[in-house]
């Protein structure tokens, strides 16, 4: 399963933020070997740019160790609003 996650990011927050999320990925990348991946939007819309994190091959339990992880982390001071997760499985293809 992987994980899509993404949020609204102030432009004055980018620089404290993205520190953060990268050590907290290489952090998860190295613990459970999951592939990360940080996206934004390539445009900004009254100061805000969205943000995506991506994990790609979850195990089970995952969710659980991300939700710990981003509290102990700190981001709910430096988002505008709620982090919304999507789960993709892969389709088979024939």
């Amino acid at each position: 399963m992987d994980f899509y996650i993404y949020y609204r990011v102030r432009r004055e927050n980018t620089s404290a933020l993205q520190p953060r999320v990268a050590a907290m990925q290489r952090s998860l990348a190295a613990e459970s070997g999951v592939h990360t991946a940080l996206k934004r939007r390539p445009e900004e819309k009254d100061g805000l740019q969205t943000w995506m994190e991506v994990y790609l091959g979850v195990p089970e339990g995952f969710e659980n160790v991300l939700d710990a992880a981003v509290t102990r982390e700190g981001f709910a001071g430096l988002i505008d609003g709620p982090r919304h997760t999507e789960h993709f499985v892969d389709i088979p293809c024939a």
